[in-house]
């Protein structure tokens, strides 16, 4: 969840119409946590290389799955989950038109009833950076193959990485996953994004 990833838009031109529609929802609503552009453009592309599902945790209204729904090809399913039932709601109606995209209200957890994924995308929970929040069991959640995506991380300048001083233990978990390659990708100076592949064996 970028802190201020809607006011990072500052013109819509050339943006799929759905990022647009998701966008102006979280615009009416003074929701200021949407996927900022850099990372919705990676979505977007790691979306096209999807065969069957794709799955979201943190919907907040739209924004993210807008740029996945706008990537991926004929036939996939794509399902979000967001915790907030009026976010949910708006969100869902983002996608009124589009039978392929699913809009869950409640825990992320839900995420698991569409499970295996072909990608991943870990915004709103199964993140593990949050006390109470263990990290999703990708080995469990995606397809041998499948891809999970970790965002908004400061970029790491040293190794171990660090966050707020100490070490960024999150981090580190996807970084180091026994099931993923996994690497660190820098979107802008400050922004970076953890992106695993499940290995095949």
């Amino acid at each position: 969840m970028a802190t201020h990833g809607t006011g990072a838009y500052t013109a819509d031109d050339g943006l799929p119409p759905l990022v647009r529609d998701a966008l102006a929802a979280a615009r009416t609503a003074g929701f200021p946590h949407s996927c900022r552009p850099e990372q919705g453009r990676l979505l977007h592309a790691l979306a096209g290389g999807a065969r069957l599902r794709v799955g979201e945790t943190g919907t907040g209204f739209g924004v993210g799955l807008a740029w996945l729904v706008s990537g991926a090809g004929p036939g996939v399913r794509l399902c979000s989950v967001e915790r907030d039932p009026g976010r949910a709601r708006v969100a869902a109606g983002v996608f009124a038109d589009r039978p392929d995209v699913s809009v869950l209200t409640g825990d992320w957890r839900r995420i698991e009833e569409y499970a295996p994924f072909d990608l991943l995308v870990l915004d709103g929970g199964g993140q593990g950076k949050a006390p109470g929040d263990p990290p999703a069991d990708v080995e469990r959640l995606l397809v041998p193959g499948g891809t999970v995506v970790v965002d908004d991380f400061t970029p790491a300048t040293g190794w171990p990485p660090l966050h707020e001083g100490e070490v960024d233990r999150a981090r580190l978990h996807w970084l180091e996953h026994p099931a993923l390659r996994a690497t660190e990708l820098r979107l802008a100076p400050d922004l970076s994004t953890v992106v695993g592949t499940r290995l095949l064996v």
